[in-house]
Parts: structure tokens; C-alpha cells; sequence
């Protein structure tokens, strides 16, 4: 198993909106970045998945999702009207991937950045390092349970 975080803005796709899908889970879909696709599809099912609320008024880790499919092609690279649509992409030879998240927990509040910067275990990963702005970050297992002992 391995761990994940992705980011999002709540406004587009929130922890509460993962809750309201149920178990049919949502898809992770509208990355636009080469390097956090490749982490997408080195995602597997079971892996867990920290939600990171950004560009918002509470920004943080807020809850926790759990990897139901594998990467697929994302539907909307394909779609004019989608603020994801792709003009160099083709069905044949597709750039973008997704995956399906399903809804695990919600924390009882945001862990801010600024918390997670005074975790040892957490010194090397990406997400604290200065200008690192990838929307999928990969966590080290005692990253993962740095994260988890402060919400337990």
C-alpha cells in the first residue's frame, strides 16, 4: 500500500463533496500536470489518499480518501466545453489520467501547513518544501502516521 495526498479547491471538489458520493466514489480527474499524472497512475487500489483543502479560508489536510480504481483515461481532456478539455489529446494516444476516490473520514479540523511544517517525520516530503505546488504529493508510511497521530 502507498500513501497519497491530493489538493484541491473545496469549491470545485470538497471532502464533504467525496462524502456525498458514497460508495461510488468520484473521480479524481481535471490534472494538468505531467509529473502528478505519473503519480496518479502509480496509484493503486487501497492506497490512501490525504484531502487537502487549498485557496481557501481553511487550507489543510481535512480528511481522508481510499484509492477504489486504478487510473483510467480522464474523460474530460476530451470534452470542448471542459475547463480540462485537451486539444492535443486523442483517444488513441490520451494524455491524462484519473482515479476513483472513495470518502474514508473526515478530520475535525484542517491540519494547517504550518503544523505540519514542525513534524520531523515530515521534513523531506514535498509538500512542505518552498514552491512545491503539485496537486498529487506521494507520503512516506511514517509520513502518513506523522499525519495520523495528530488527528487520532
Amino acid at each position: 500500500m502507498k500513501y497519497w495526498l491530493v489538493k484541491t479547491e473545496p469549491d470545485e471538489c470538497s471532502i464533504d463533496t467525496i462524502a456525498n458520493a458514497g460508495s461510488e466514489g468520484i473521480a479524481w480527474d481535471g490534472v494538468r500536470n505531467y509529473q502528478a499524472r505519473n503519480f496518479l497512475q502509480e496509484m493503486a487500489k487501497g492506497d490512501q489518499v490525504f484531502i487537502y483543502h487549498s485557496s481557501c479560508a481553511k487550507v489543510g489536510i481535512v480528511g481522508l480518501a481510499e484509492v477504489t480504481e486504478e487510473a483510467f483515461v480522464d474523460p474530460l481532456q476530451f470534452e470542448p466545453e471542459s475547463a480540462y478539455y485537451d486539444p492535443k489529446s486523442v483517444p488513441d494516444n490520451p494524455r491524462w489520467s484519473a482515479v476513483r476516490l472513495q470518502f474514508v473520514r473526515k478530520f475535525k479540523q484542517p491540519l494547517a501547513l504550518k503544523e505540519l511544517k514542525t513534524l520531523p517525520a515530515m521534513a523531506e516530503n514535498p509538500l512542505v518544501q518552498k514552491g512545491s505546488r503539485l496537486s498529487v504529493v506521494p507520503f512516506q508510511a511514517s509520513e502518513y502516521q506523522a499525519v495520523l497521530a495528530l488527528v487520532d
